[in-house]
Formats: C-alpha cells, structure tokens, sequence
C-alpha cells in the first residue's frame, strides 16, 4: 500500500513540476527580457548624466550601487506592508508619493530659474 502512495506522489510531484515549469519559465524570461532595456537604460544616461552632474564613471557606479543597496533594502519590508494592507492601497499610495514628488521637483525647479518663490506660486 506504501509503495502505490509513494509512487503516486512520484508522478503527481513530476506533473506538478512540469506544469509549473511550463508557466514560469516562459514568465521569467519574459522578466529578463523586460529587465534587461532598464539595465541598458542606465548605461546609457550615463553618457550624458556624467557630464551634466560633473561625475567621473567610477562615482556615476558608486551612486548606482547605492541606489541598489537602498533598494534592496526597502523592498522587503515594502513587500510585507503591501501583504498587510492589500496591493491596490499599497499602489495607490506608491503613485501618489511619486506624484507629490514629481509636483515638488517641478515647484524646486521653478524657484530656481526665477530666483523668488512668489513666481513659482
């Protein structure tokens, strides 16, 4: 009786590894196809991110590898805050951070080509 429970287990385990293979594999790959244009991306706003911030290649990888670390960092428990409080408040609150960002960015660049913070207003 052992042998037939072990043996259904066997192939019910090699059915399952075969279906899941046969989804996440193409998935992955898909991943890393995407992944691979932002990684590009990097490389190339080096060339003219480099001379704009007046940065050496060594300090633009310094940077990137901070951003990493910081990044690394953050997205575990990030992950679990998402898990506690549901995906579509957790992404809702990541656009509207950005958005709030992205407005004050603009505000700060205003005020530095006008000088004053009553143009910008």
């Amino acid at each position: 009786m052992s042998t037939s429970r072990s043996a259904l287990s066997t192939d019910l385990e090699a059915s399952t590894l075969r279906k899941l293979q046969a989804w996440i594999i193409p998935f992955v790959f898909v991943l890393m196809v995407i992944a691979l244009p932002d990684r590009i991306n990097i490389g190339f706003a080096a060339l003219t991110m480099n001379k704009n911030l007046a940065i050496t290649g060594q300090q633009f990888g310094l940077l990137s590898g901070i951003f990493f670390w910081g990044y690394f960092i953050f997205e575990i428990p990030s992950n679990l805050l998402m898990h506690k409080v549901g995906a579509r408040i957790w992404i809702a609150r990541i656009l509207i951070s950005w958005g709030i960002v992205a407005m004050l960015e603009d505000v700060r660049v205003l005020v530095d080509c006008s000088g004053s913070r009553r143009s910008a207003l």
